[in-house]
Protein backbone atom coordinates (compact mmCIF):
# COMPACT_ATOMS: atom_id res chain seq x y z
CA UNK A 1 0.00 0.00 0.00
CA UNK A 2 1.79 3.25 -0.63
CA UNK A 3 5.16 1.91 -1.10
CA UNK A 4 5.20 1.22 2.48
CA UNK A 5 6.48 -2.54 3.72
CA UNK A 6 4.93 -4.49 6.17
CA UNK A 7 6.56 -3.05 9.54
CA UNK A 8 5.28 0.51 8.53
CA UNK A 9 1.98 -0.54 8.25
CA UNK A 10 1.94 -2.23 11.09
CA UNK A 11 3.29 1.20 12.81
CA UNK A 12 0.49 3.00 11.15
CA UNK A 13 -2.09 0.27 11.76
CA UNK A 14 -1.35 0.45 15.44
CA UNK A 15 -1.11 4.16 15.29
CA UNK A 16 -4.25 4.51 14.21
CA UNK A 17 -6.04 2.27 16.49
CA UNK A 18 -4.37 3.74 19.66
CA UNK A 19 -5.15 7.65 18.37
CA UNK A 20 -9.12 6.51 18.67
CA UNK A 21 -9.05 4.52 21.37
CA UNK A 22 -6.70 7.56 23.69
CA UNK A 23 -9.69 9.73 23.19
CA UNK A 24 -12.82 7.47 24.71
CA UNK A 25 -10.88 7.11 27.99
CA UNK A 26 -9.27 10.55 28.37
CA UNK A 27 -12.94 11.70 28.15
CA UNK A 28 -14.46 9.06 30.41
CA UNK A 29 -10.94 9.71 33.34
CA UNK A 30 -11.89 13.46 32.96
CA UNK A 31 -16.25 13.18 32.78
CA UNK A 32 -16.23 10.25 35.69
CA UNK A 33 -14.52 12.64 38.17
CA UNK A 34 -16.69 15.32 36.88
CA UNK A 35 -19.89 13.35 37.83
CA UNK A 36 -18.56 13.05 40.98
CA UNK A 37 -17.77 16.26 41.68
CA UNK A 38 -21.35 16.84 40.72
CA UNK A 39 -22.90 14.27 42.30
CA UNK A 40 -21.26 15.75 45.59
CA UNK A 41 -22.27 19.22 45.47
CA UNK A 42 -26.14 17.61 44.53
CA UNK A 43 -26.32 15.76 48.34
CA UNK A 44 -24.70 18.76 49.77
CA UNK A 45 -27.02 21.52 48.22
CA UNK A 46 -29.88 19.69 46.51
CA UNK A 47 -29.71 21.74 43.58
CA UNK A 48 -31.35 21.01 41.10
CA UNK A 49 -28.63 21.79 38.13
CA UNK A 50 -26.51 19.50 39.90
CA UNK A 51 -28.87 16.53 39.83
CA UNK A 52 -29.51 17.25 35.86
CA UNK A 53 -25.92 17.72 34.71
CA UNK A 54 -25.12 14.37 36.61
CA UNK A 55 -27.70 12.48 34.41
CA UNK A 56 -26.94 14.41 30.82
CA UNK A 57 -23.02 13.63 31.55
CA UNK A 58 -23.79 10.38 32.73
CA UNK A 59 -24.93 9.45 29.33
CA UNK A 60 -22.14 10.95 27.19
CA UNK A 61 -19.76 9.17 29.90
CA UNK A 62 -21.79 5.69 29.03
CA UNK A 63 -21.26 6.37 25.11
CA UNK A 64 -17.44 6.89 25.76
CA UNK A 65 -17.28 3.98 28.18
CA UNK A 66 -18.55 1.60 25.61
CA UNK A 67 -16.20 2.59 22.66
CA UNK A 68 -13.67 2.54 25.12
CA UNK A 69 -13.61 -0.78 26.12
CA UNK A 70 -14.12 -2.02 22.57
CA UNK A 71 -11.64 -0.30 20.85
CA UNK A 72 -8.93 -0.96 23.78
CA UNK A 73 -9.21 -4.74 23.42
CA UNK A 74 -8.92 -4.52 19.32
CA UNK A 75 -5.66 -2.71 20.40
CA UNK A 76 -4.33 -5.28 22.94
CA UNK A 77 -4.55 -8.12 20.49
CA UNK A 78 -2.27 -6.50 17.81
CA UNK A 79 0.29 -7.00 20.62
CA UNK A 80 -0.11 -10.79 19.79
CA UNK A 81 -0.87 -10.26 16.20
CA UNK A 82 1.30 -7.68 15.03
CA UNK A 83 4.39 -6.88 17.20
CA UNK A 84 4.74 -10.75 18.31
CA UNK A 85 8.51 -10.13 18.76
CA UNK A 86 7.78 -7.33 21.33
CA UNK A 87 5.67 -9.55 23.32
CA UNK A 88 7.82 -12.40 23.34
CA UNK A 89 10.70 -10.08 24.43
CA UNK A 90 8.98 -8.00 26.95
CA UNK A 91 5.84 -9.85 27.67
CA UNK A 92 6.89 -10.72 31.23
CA UNK A 93 6.49 -7.30 32.20
CA UNK A 94 3.90 -5.60 30.03
CA UNK A 95 1.45 -8.37 30.35
CA UNK A 96 1.06 -8.60 34.43
CA UNK A 97 1.25 -4.45 34.31
CA UNK A 98 -2.33 -4.83 31.74
CA UNK A 99 -3.54 -7.60 34.23
CA UNK A 100 -3.33 -5.74 37.21
CA UNK A 101 -5.21 -3.08 35.39
CA UNK A 102 -7.92 -5.97 34.55
CA UNK A 103 -7.86 -7.08 37.93
CA UNK A 104 -8.07 -3.57 39.61
CA UNK A 105 -9.06 -0.96 37.60
CA UNK A 106 -11.70 -2.77 34.92
CA UNK A 107 -12.93 -5.02 37.75
CA UNK A 108 -13.60 -1.79 40.31
CA UNK A 109 -15.32 -0.17 36.74
CA UNK A 110 -17.67 -3.02 36.34
CA UNK A 111 -18.91 -3.62 39.19
CA UNK A 112 -20.01 -0.16 40.18
CA UNK A 113 -21.05 1.02 36.72
CA UNK A 114 -24.43 -0.25 36.91
CA UNK A 115 -25.36 0.78 40.28
CA UNK A 116 -24.24 4.13 38.91
CA UNK A 117 -25.81 4.20 35.47
CA UNK A 118 -29.10 2.66 36.52
CA UNK A 119 -29.20 2.58 40.21
CA UNK A 120 -30.20 6.46 41.09
CA UNK A 121 -33.90 5.57 42.28
CA UNK A 122 -32.75 2.29 43.54
CA UNK A 123 -30.38 2.79 46.21
CA UNK A 124 -29.80 5.25 48.54
CA UNK A 125 -27.85 8.32 47.88
CA UNK A 126 -24.92 7.37 49.81
CA UNK A 127 -24.53 4.16 48.27
CA UNK A 128 -25.00 5.59 44.58
CA UNK A 129 -22.40 8.39 45.43
CA UNK A 130 -19.70 5.87 46.76
CA UNK A 131 -20.48 4.02 43.21
CA UNK A 132 -20.00 7.12 41.63
CA UNK A 133 -16.56 7.60 43.34
CA UNK A 134 -15.45 4.26 42.47
CA UNK A 135 -15.71 4.37 39.23
CA UNK A 136 -13.88 7.18 38.96
CA UNK A 137 -11.84 5.86 40.99
CA UNK A 138 -11.45 2.78 38.36
CA UNK A 139 -10.57 5.14 35.71
CA UNK A 140 -7.89 6.56 37.47
CA UNK A 141 -6.36 3.23 38.74
CA UNK A 142 -6.69 2.15 35.11
CA UNK A 143 -4.54 5.24 33.77
CA UNK A 144 -2.07 4.11 36.35
CA UNK A 145 -1.28 0.51 35.50
CA UNK A 146 -1.00 1.63 31.70
CA UNK A 147 1.06 4.59 32.39
CA UNK A 148 3.31 2.18 34.40
CA UNK A 149 3.51 -0.12 31.30
CA UNK A 150 4.20 2.28 28.93
CA UNK A 151 6.76 4.44 30.89
CA UNK A 152 8.72 1.16 31.05
CA UNK A 153 9.44 0.87 27.82
CA UNK A 154 10.61 4.65 27.72
CA UNK A 155 12.91 4.14 31.03
CA UNK A 156 13.06 0.86 31.65
CA UNK A 157 14.70 -0.63 35.26
CA UNK A 158 14.07 -3.27 37.63
CA UNK A 159 15.02 -5.99 34.95
CA UNK A 160 17.34 -8.76 33.98
CA UNK A 161 17.70 -10.08 30.00
CA UNK A 162 17.77 -13.93 29.97
CA UNK A 163 17.92 -16.01 26.32
CA UNK A 164 16.57 -12.59 25.21
CA UNK A 165 13.92 -11.93 27.45
CA UNK A 166 13.45 -9.73 29.79
CA UNK A 167 12.95 -11.44 33.41
CA UNK A 168 11.45 -8.84 36.06
CA UNK A 169 13.60 -8.67 38.96
CA UNK A 170 12.10 -5.44 41.31
CA UNK A 171 8.58 -4.92 40.70
CA UNK A 172 8.85 -1.47 42.55
CA UNK A 173 11.12 -0.34 40.36
CA UNK A 174 9.49 -1.58 37.26
CA UNK A 175 6.23 0.43 38.13
CA UNK A 176 8.04 3.84 40.02
CA UNK A 177 10.48 4.22 37.09
CA UNK A 178 12.18 7.04 36.28
CA UNK A 179 9.69 8.69 33.67
CA UNK A 180 6.44 7.57 35.50
CA UNK A 181 5.13 9.96 37.99
CA UNK A 182 5.46 12.58 35.62
CA UNK A 183 4.14 10.93 32.79
CA UNK A 184 1.42 9.42 35.12
CA UNK A 185 0.60 12.88 36.02
CA UNK A 186 0.65 14.58 32.92
CA UNK A 187 -1.56 12.47 31.21
CA UNK A 188 -4.14 12.80 33.88
CA UNK A 189 -4.11 16.67 34.21
CA UNK A 190 -4.20 16.24 30.34
CA UNK A 191 -7.40 14.07 30.82
CA UNK A 192 -9.23 16.15 33.02
CA UNK A 193 -8.08 19.48 30.89
CA UNK A 194 -10.00 17.67 27.77
CA UNK A 195 -12.72 17.00 29.58
CA UNK A 196 -13.51 20.71 30.87
CA UNK A 197 -12.78 22.07 27.67
CA UNK A 198 -15.27 19.72 25.96
CA UNK A 199 -17.80 20.65 28.85
CA UNK A 200 -17.08 24.20 28.65
CA UNK A 201 -17.75 24.39 24.84
CA UNK A 202 -20.98 22.15 25.12
CA UNK A 203 -22.10 25.03 27.57
CA UNK A 204 -20.75 27.66 25.84
CA UNK A 205 -23.23 26.17 22.47
CA UNK A 206 -26.07 26.58 24.41
CA UNK A 207 -25.39 30.08 25.56
CA UNK A 208 -24.71 31.25 22.18
CA UNK A 209 -28.27 29.84 21.78
CA UNK A 210 -29.92 31.51 24.27
CA UNK A 211 -30.64 28.73 26.69
CA UNK A 212 -29.30 30.67 29.33
CA UNK A 213 -30.02 28.14 32.23
CA UNK A 214 -28.85 27.76 36.26
CA UNK A 215 -27.38 24.52 34.47
CA UNK A 216 -25.27 25.46 31.60
CA UNK A 217 -23.90 28.44 33.44
CA UNK A 218 -22.65 25.80 36.57
CA UNK A 219 -21.39 23.69 33.31
CA UNK A 220 -19.65 26.52 31.48
CA UNK A 221 -18.32 28.12 35.30
CA UNK A 222 -17.05 24.56 36.82
CA UNK A 223 -15.37 24.06 32.91
CA UNK A 224 -13.80 27.99 33.14
CA UNK A 225 -12.60 27.05 36.75
CA UNK A 226 -10.70 23.80 36.07
CA UNK A 227 -9.04 26.13 32.99
CA UNK A 228 -8.02 28.55 35.43
CA UNK A 229 -6.65 26.23 37.91
CA UNK A 230 -5.07 23.24 35.55
CA UNK A 231 -3.60 24.81 32.96
CA UNK A 232 -0.61 26.32 34.35
CA UNK A 233 -0.51 23.38 36.66
CA UNK A 234 -0.35 21.35 33.42
CA UNK A 235 2.25 23.90 31.55
CA UNK A 236 4.48 23.16 35.11
CA UNK A 237 3.75 19.48 34.97
CA UNK A 238 5.42 19.73 31.22
CA UNK A 239 8.06 21.18 32.23
CA UNK A 240 9.13 18.79 34.67
CA UNK A 241 8.51 16.12 32.23
CA UNK A 242 10.91 17.48 29.80
CA UNK A 243 13.91 17.88 32.64
CA UNK A 244 13.15 13.93 33.31
CA UNK A 245 13.12 13.70 29.43
CA UNK A 246 15.78 15.56 28.79
CA UNK A 247 18.28 12.97 31.21
CA UNK A 248 16.59 9.84 29.64
CA UNK A 249 15.63 10.36 25.85
CA UNK A 250 18.71 13.32 25.52
CA UNK A 251 17.76 12.50 21.77
CA UNK A 252 13.89 12.85 21.95
CA UNK A 253 14.43 16.43 23.40
CA UNK A 254 17.05 17.25 20.51
CA UNK A 255 14.58 15.91 17.78
CA UNK A 256 11.54 17.96 19.06
CA UNK A 257 13.53 21.32 19.31
CA UNK A 258 14.99 20.65 15.90
CA UNK A 259 19.07 21.39 17.71
CA UNK A 260 21.55 19.77 15.18
CA UNK A 261 24.58 21.10 16.59
CA UNK A 262 25.86 23.04 19.62
CA UNK A 263 28.74 25.73 18.54
CA UNK A 264 31.38 26.18 21.24
CA UNK A 265 30.23 27.21 24.25
CA UNK A 266 27.12 28.69 23.09
CA UNK A 267 23.66 28.51 24.84
CA UNK A 268 21.23 26.87 22.92
CA UNK A 269 18.31 28.77 21.33
CA UNK A 270 14.77 28.00 21.10
CA UNK A 271 13.62 27.50 17.42
CA UNK A 272 9.62 28.68 17.10
CA UNK A 273 9.68 27.82 13.63
CA UNK A 274 11.15 26.13 11.17
CA UNK A 275 11.46 22.97 8.95
CA UNK A 276 13.45 20.06 10.32
CA UNK A 277 15.06 18.39 7.24
CA UNK A 278 16.53 14.90 8.43
CA UNK A 279 18.49 14.43 5.02
CA UNK A 280 20.49 17.73 4.81
CA UNK A 281 20.72 17.68 8.99
CA UNK A 282 19.65 21.00 9.55
CA UNK A 283 16.62 22.76 10.27
CA UNK A 284 15.86 25.06 7.27
CA UNK A 285 13.93 28.48 7.38
CA UNK A 286 14.60 28.54 11.66
CA UNK A 287 13.39 31.27 13.43
CA UNK A 288 15.65 31.44 16.62
CA UNK A 289 14.99 33.22 19.74
CA UNK A 290 18.76 33.03 21.49
CA UNK A 291 19.76 31.61 25.04
CA UNK A 292 15.84 29.94 25.45
CA UNK A 293 16.50 26.71 24.67
CA UNK A 294 18.78 26.51 27.52
CA UNK A 295 16.88 28.52 29.74
CA UNK A 296 13.77 26.34 29.28
CA UNK A 297 15.08 23.41 28.68
CA UNK A 298 18.34 23.41 31.27
CA UNK A 299 16.95 26.35 33.24
CA UNK A 300 20.22 27.68 32.96
CA UNK A 301 21.31 30.52 30.87
CA UNK A 302 24.84 28.61 29.75
CA UNK A 303 24.00 25.01 29.36
CA UNK A 304 23.38 23.36 25.93
CA UNK A 305 21.23 20.40 25.46
CA UNK A 306 22.56 17.41 23.44
CA UNK A 307 22.31 17.88 19.33
CA UNK A 308 21.21 15.54 17.01
CA UNK A 309 24.30 15.39 15.44
CA UNK A 310 25.73 13.47 18.50
CA UNK A 311 23.80 11.07 18.02
CA UNK A 312 24.65 7.89 15.29
CA UNK A 313 21.78 8.45 12.49
CA UNK A 314 19.64 5.15 12.99
CA UNK A 315 18.95 6.07 16.77
CA UNK A 316 17.42 9.48 15.69
CA UNK A 317 14.09 10.27 16.15
CA UNK A 318 12.11 11.87 13.38
CA UNK A 319 12.20 15.09 14.22
CA UNK A 320 10.44 16.53 11.63
CA UNK A 321 7.41 15.13 12.67
CA UNK A 322 7.68 15.57 16.62
CA UNK A 323 9.23 19.21 15.79
CA UNK A 324 5.28 20.21 14.95
CA UNK A 325 3.54 17.97 17.53
CA UNK A 326 5.18 19.23 20.42
CA UNK A 327 4.54 22.71 18.82
CA UNK A 328 0.48 22.22 18.43
CA UNK A 329 0.65 20.84 22.05
CA UNK A 330 2.44 23.69 23.56
CA UNK A 331 0.55 26.38 21.34
CA UNK A 332 -3.08 25.04 22.55
CA UNK A 333 -1.76 24.75 25.77
CA UNK A 334 -0.96 28.20 25.66
CA UNK A 335 -4.59 29.08 24.48
CA UNK A 336 -5.81 27.42 27.51
CA UNK A 337 -4.19 29.52 29.59
CA UNK A 338 -5.51 32.54 27.63
CA UNK A 339 -8.90 31.02 27.82
CA UNK A 340 -8.48 30.56 31.82
CA UNK A 341 -7.80 34.25 32.58
CA UNK A 342 -10.15 35.72 30.31
CA UNK A 343 -12.45 33.90 32.29
CA UNK A 344 -11.87 35.47 35.34
CA UNK A 345 -11.61 39.00 33.82
CA UNK A 346 -15.59 38.46 32.44
CA UNK A 347 -16.21 36.65 36.03
CA UNK A 348 -14.64 39.83 37.48
CA UNK A 349 -17.07 41.99 35.45
CA UNK A 350 -20.06 39.74 35.90
CA UNK A 351 -20.25 39.10 32.27
CA UNK A 352 -19.08 35.69 32.00
CA UNK A 353 -22.34 34.12 30.13
CA UNK A 354 -23.35 36.66 27.99
CA UNK A 355 -19.59 37.85 26.63
CA UNK A 356 -20.76 36.63 22.66
CA UNK A 357 -16.38 36.73 21.63
CA UNK A 358 -15.45 34.51 24.49
CA UNK A 359 -18.67 31.96 24.13
CA UNK A 360 -17.44 31.43 20.48
CA UNK A 361 -13.59 31.20 22.13
CA UNK A 362 -14.64 28.81 24.55
CA UNK A 363 -16.96 26.80 21.77
CA UNK A 364 -13.90 26.62 19.32
CA UNK A 365 -11.46 25.49 22.10
CA UNK A 366 -13.93 22.46 23.00
CA UNK A 367 -11.59 19.44 21.10
CA UNK A 368 -8.41 21.31 22.31
CA UNK A 369 -7.76 19.16 24.82
CA UNK A 370 -7.82 15.79 22.89
CA UNK A 371 -6.13 17.46 20.11
CA UNK A 372 -3.21 18.72 22.42
CA UNK A 373 -3.55 15.19 23.78
CA UNK A 374 -3.12 13.44 20.38
CA UNK A 375 -0.53 15.55 19.84
CA UNK A 376 1.63 14.74 22.83
CA UNK A 377 1.31 11.37 22.58
CA UNK A 378 2.92 11.49 19.35
CA UNK A 379 5.61 13.40 20.58
CA UNK A 380 6.16 11.39 23.20
CA UNK A 381 5.58 7.46 21.03
CA UNK A 382 7.43 8.71 17.89
CA UNK A 383 9.97 10.39 19.63
CA UNK A 384 11.30 6.70 21.25
CA UNK A 385 11.85 5.91 17.81
CA UNK A 386 13.77 3.76 16.89
CA UNK A 387 13.45 1.77 20.18
CA UNK A 388 10.14 0.09 21.03
CA UNK A 389 11.68 -0.61 24.87
CA UNK A 390 14.00 2.20 24.82
CA UNK A 391 17.82 1.17 24.22
CA UNK A 392 16.79 -2.20 24.73
CA UNK A 393 14.64 -3.48 21.49
CA UNK A 394 14.66 -1.52 18.42
CA UNK A 395 10.83 -1.55 16.89
CA UNK A 396 11.81 -3.13 13.43
CA UNK A 397 13.05 -6.27 15.49
CA UNK A 398 9.19 -6.83 17.89
CA UNK A 399 7.20 -6.74 14.53
CA UNK A 400 5.84 -9.88 13.24
CA UNK A 401 6.66 -11.58 10.32
CA UNK A 402 3.37 -10.12 8.26
CA UNK A 403 3.59 -9.27 4.82
CA UNK A 404 2.72 -6.12 2.99
CA UNK A 405 -0.46 -7.48 1.30
CA UNK A 406 -1.97 -8.88 5.01
CA UNK A 407 -1.05 -5.32 6.88
CA UNK A 408 -2.62 -3.74 3.84
CA UNK A 409 -5.67 -5.29 4.20
CA UNK A 410 -6.18 -5.50 7.80
CA UNK A 411 -5.14 -1.62 7.84
CA UNK A 412 -7.94 -0.95 5.12
CA UNK A 413 -10.37 -2.86 7.26
CA UNK A 414 -9.69 -0.90 10.51
CA UNK A 415 -10.09 2.48 8.58
CA UNK A 416 -13.49 1.34 7.08
CA UNK A 417 -14.91 0.14 10.19
CA UNK A 418 -13.83 2.22 12.95
CA UNK A 419 -14.81 5.68 10.37
CA UNK A 420 -18.21 4.21 10.50
CA UNK A 421 -18.76 2.34 14.06
CA UNK A 422 -16.94 5.06 15.86
CA UNK A 423 -18.07 7.59 13.43
CA UNK A 424 -21.66 6.58 14.33
CA UNK A 425 -21.34 6.35 18.11
CA UNK A 426 -19.41 10.37 17.65
CA UNK A 427 -22.36 11.48 15.30
CA UNK A 428 -24.85 9.95 18.22
CA UNK A 429 -22.99 11.81 20.96
CA UNK A 430 -23.09 14.87 19.53
CA UNK A 431 -26.86 14.78 19.20
CA UNK A 432 -26.63 14.43 22.83
CA UNK A 433 -24.88 17.52 23.70
CA UNK A 434 -26.65 19.58 21.37
CA UNK A 435 -30.42 18.05 23.01
CA UNK A 436 -28.51 19.31 26.59
CA UNK A 437 -29.60 18.97 30.23
CA UNK A 438 -33.05 18.31 30.68
CA UNK A 439 -34.88 19.65 34.13
CA UNK A 440 -36.01 16.98 36.61
CA UNK A 441 -34.07 13.85 35.04
CA UNK A 442 -33.48 10.97 37.14
CA UNK A 443 -36.81 11.91 39.22
CA UNK A 444 -39.20 9.51 38.00
CA UNK A 445 -41.12 6.72 40.40
CA UNK A 446 -40.74 4.09 38.35
CA UNK A 447 -39.00 1.21 39.94
CA UNK A 448 -38.03 -0.70 37.35
CA UNK A 449 -37.91 -4.78 37.65
CA UNK A 450 -37.84 -7.59 35.20
CA UNK A 451 -38.77 -6.88 31.87
CA UNK A 452 -39.42 -3.72 32.62
CA UNK A 453 -38.19 -0.68 30.36
CA UNK A 454 -35.90 0.66 33.20
CA UNK A 455 -34.23 -2.72 33.51
CA UNK A 456 -30.73 -2.39 32.50
CA UNK A 457 -28.58 -4.30 29.72
CA UNK A 458 -25.44 -3.13 29.11
CA UNK A 459 -24.16 1.11 29.56
CA UNK A 460 -25.44 2.38 26.41
CA UNK A 461 -28.89 1.00 27.98
CA UNK A 462 -28.44 4.33 30.18
CA UNK A 463 -29.43 6.22 27.12
CA UNK A 464 -33.32 6.22 26.68
CA UNK A 465 -34.06 9.63 25.43
CA UNK A 466 -35.68 10.13 21.53
CA UNK A 467 -33.67 11.96 20.55
CA UNK A 468 -36.32 13.36 18.14
CA UNK A 469 -37.45 16.73 20.25
CA UNK A 470 -33.37 17.42 20.05
CA UNK A 471 -32.40 21.05 20.33
CA UNK A 472 -36.24 21.93 21.58
CA UNK A 473 -36.00 25.19 23.84
CA UNK A 474 -32.90 26.04 22.42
Amino acid sequence: MFGLDAFELARIQFAFTVSFHIIFPAITIGLASFLAVLEGMWLKTRKEEYRDLYHFWSKIFAVNFGMGVVSGLVMAYQFGTNWSFFSSFAGSITGPLLTYEVLTAFFLEAGFLGVMLFGWNRVGPGLHFFATCMVALGTLMSTFWILASNSWMHTPQGYEIVNNQVIPVDWFKVIFNPSFPYRLLHMTTAAFLSSAFFVGASAAWHLLKGRNTPAMRTMLSMAMWMALIVSPIQAFLGDAHGLNTLKYQPAKIAAIEGHWENKDSEPTPLILFGYPDMDREETRYALEIPYLGSLILTHSLSQQIPALKSFPKEDRPNSTIIFYTFRIMAGLGMLMIVLGLWSLYLRWRGNLYENKAFLRFALWMGPSGLIALLAGWFTTEIGRQPWVVYGLLRTKDAVSNHGAMQMSISLLLFVVIYSSVFGVGYVYMMKLIRKGPQAHEGQSSEHGGPGQHRTPARPLSAIKESLDDEGKGV
